[in-house]
C-alpha cells in the first residue's frame, strides 16, 4: 500500500500523520464544488491524506448519456490529490442508486453489456490514479436473509458482481478493487452474507482485494465490530472503514475512539475514511456527525481519533512516499457500433463481439442468437490474435486461453427460445478478437 507521509515536524499531531506513521491513511468524503472554500480545504489539506469523491465519480455523474462520459468533477479531485500528497479512493462504479435515467429503463443484457462497458471506460480512465476502487456498492439485502438485493443489476445474473470484479481488475491491475456495504458493522446475516460471497471469490481466484464497512453509526458500536473485522481480514482480504460518521451526543467521541482502535487492532485494515470534513459538509445534517465544527474547529471526537492512531497497531504494510501518478493512458477507444448479426442458421445459433479496447487489455461482450428451432445448449468459437489470451469469463465457461477459446452456456443461458438473445462475456490480455465468432447449438 502506498499512502502519503507528512513531514517530520508535524508528525503525530495531525490526522494524516498519525495515521503515516502506522503505515494506513485517513481520509475524507470530498464535495469537489467545496474546494474554492477555504476553511474546507485548510482543514482537509491539513488532517487528510486520502480522499474520495461524494458523488462525482458514481454512474450518473461520468456517464450521463449512453456511451458519453464526463470526467470533470473526478479529474478535479484527482487533481487535488495530487497537489496536496493524498492518494484517491474511487467510488463507486455500480450500486443501484444514482444511476443515469438511461440505465434505469434497462435490464437483461442490454444493462450486462452497459454495465460492463462503464467499469471499463471509468476504470481505463482513472488507470494509475485510484488506491482502491468500491466496484460495487449495497448489494445486499438488509434483514436477516444475508441475501443479495433486489436490483436491475442483480436481475442481469447472479454473476454480476463477479462479471464487475473482472472487468474492473482488467481495466486497472494496480488498483484495490473492494467491495462496500452498511449495517454491517458486527457479526450479523447481513455481513455474513458478504463474507460468504468474498470466502467464494478467494477460492475461485475472483479478484477481490478489500472490503469496505461503512459505518455511519447511532449512539453505540457494536461489542464485536473489530471481531468482524478480523474475520474478514482472515481470509486474505483488506478491511477499509469507508464512510465513518457517528451521530453527535455524549458517546460520539468514545465511538470515534473506539472505531479507530478496532482499525488499529487488525493488521490487515488499512484505513478510515469519514464521510465529510466538518459537520455542515456532513449528509447527516443535524446529527453533527463529523470531527469538525463548521467553523473547521476541532470536536473532542477529533482528540479520541488522534489519540488512538498515536496509541497502537503495527504496521500493516511497508510505507513509501506516493510517486508522482503516472500519467494517465489516453482516453479508450470509442467502442465500436454494436456489430451486426448474421442471421442464425435455421436451427442452429449466431454469435457476434463487441470489444472495449485499451493499450495492453479488452473486454468482449459476445451476444448469441438462437435460430428457428431454439437451442438446449450452445457452443462459441473465438479466435483470438497471435499473442492474446483470455483472462477471466462471465455468464459462460471457457476452455483454453489462447488461439481458438472454446466458450460453452452455463446452466441458466442454454436454453433458448427462437430468436431468443443471451449474452456473456470475457476479458483478456493483448488484442481484442475481431473475427466473427462461430456458434453451434445442441
Amino acid at each position: 500500500m502506498t499512502v502519503a507521509l507528512a513531514p517530520a515536524a508535524s508528525a503525530g499531531t495531525t490526522l494524516r500523520a498519525a495515521s503515516a506513521e502506522k503505515g494506513r491513511y485517513f481520509g475524507a468524503a470530498v464535495a469537489t464544488g467545496k474546494l474554492s472554500n477555504s476553511t474546507y480545504t485548510t482543514v482537509l489539506n491539513r488532517e487528510f491524506n486520502s480522499v474520495v469523491a461524494e458523488n462525482e465519480m458514481k454512474w450518473d455523474a461520468t456517464e450521463p448519456q449512453p456511451g458519453q462520459f464526463n470526467y470533470s468533477g473526478g479529474d478535479r479531485l484527482v487533481n487535488h490529490a495530487r497537489a496536496n500528497g493524498m492518494s484517491v479512493r474511487g467510488h463507486a462504479l455500480l450500486w443501484h442508486q444514482q444511476q443515469p435515467g438511461w440505465a434505469q429503463n434497462m435490464s437483461g443484457s442490454a444493462l450486462r453489456s452497459a454495465m460492463i462497458n462503464h467499469v471499463t471506460q471509468v476504470a481505463t480512465h482513472f488507470r494509475g490514479q485510484i488506491y482502491a476502487w468500491d466496484v460495487v456498492n449495497e448489494a445486499f439485502a438488509d434483514g436477516g436473509s444475508g441475501a443479495r438485493r433486489d436490483s436491475n443489476l442483480q436481475r442481469t445474473g447472479n454473476d454480476w458482481i463477479e462479471a464487475a470484479f473482472r472487468a474492473a481488475r482488467a481495466a486497472d491491475p494496480g488498483a484495490k478493487l473492494c467491495y462496500n456495504d452498511y449495517n454491517t458493522d458486527g457479526i450479523n446475516a447481513k455481513s455474513t452474507g458478504i463474507y460468504n460471497m468474498v470466502r467464494d471469490f478467494k477460492s475461485r481466484g475472483v479478484p477481490i482485494d478489500c472490503v469496505g464497512f461503512q459505518s455511519h453509526l447511532g449512539t453505540s458500536l457494536a461489542s464485536d465490530y473489530q471481531a468482524n473485522l478480523q474475520r474478514f481480514a482472515d481470509l486474505g482480504v483488506e478491511v477499509q472503514i469507508t464512510e465513518l460518521d457517528v451521530m453527535t451526543g455524549s458517546n460520539q467521541a468514545n465511538i470515534f475512539g473506539a472505531v479507530t482502535r478496532a482499525c488499529m487492532n487488525v493488521s490487515r485494515c488499512t484505513g478510515i475514511t469519514v464521510w465529510g470534513v466538518r459537520d455542515c459538509d456532513s449528509w447527516r445534517g443535524s446529527d453533527n456527525a463529523l470531527l469538525f465544527d463548521c467553523n473547521g474547529n476541532k470536536k473532542p471526537a477529533y482528540d479520541a481519533v488522534l489519540n488512538a492512531l498515536n496509541a497502537g497497531g503495527g504496521i500493516p504494510n511497508p510505507t513509501t512516499p506516493p510517486p508522482n501518478p503516472t500519467t494517465p493512458p489516453p482516453n479508450p477507444t470509442t467502442p465500436p457500433p454494436n456489430p451486426t448479426t448474421p442471421p442464425p442458421g435455421p436451427g442452429g445459433c449466431s454469435a457476434s463481439v463487441s470489444a472495449n479496447s485499451w493499450p495492453g487489455g479488452f473486454v468482449v461482450a459476445v451476444k448469441v442468437t438462437a435460430g428457428s428451432s431454439g437451442t438446449r445448449g450452445w457452443n462459441v468459437s473465438v479466435t483470438l490474435p497471435g499473442g492474446s489470451s483470455v483472462t477471466g469469463t462471465w455468464s459462460a465457461t471457457a476452455s483454453g486461453s489462447t488461439g481458438t477459446v472454446r466458450f460453452a452456456n452455463v446452466d441458466y443461458n442454454g436454453q433458448l427460445a427462437a430468436g431468443q438473445v443471451t449474452e456473456f462475456g470475457f476479458q483478456g490480455n493483448g488484442t481484442a478478437p475481431t473475427q466473427t465468432p462461430t456458434c453451434t447449438a445442441s
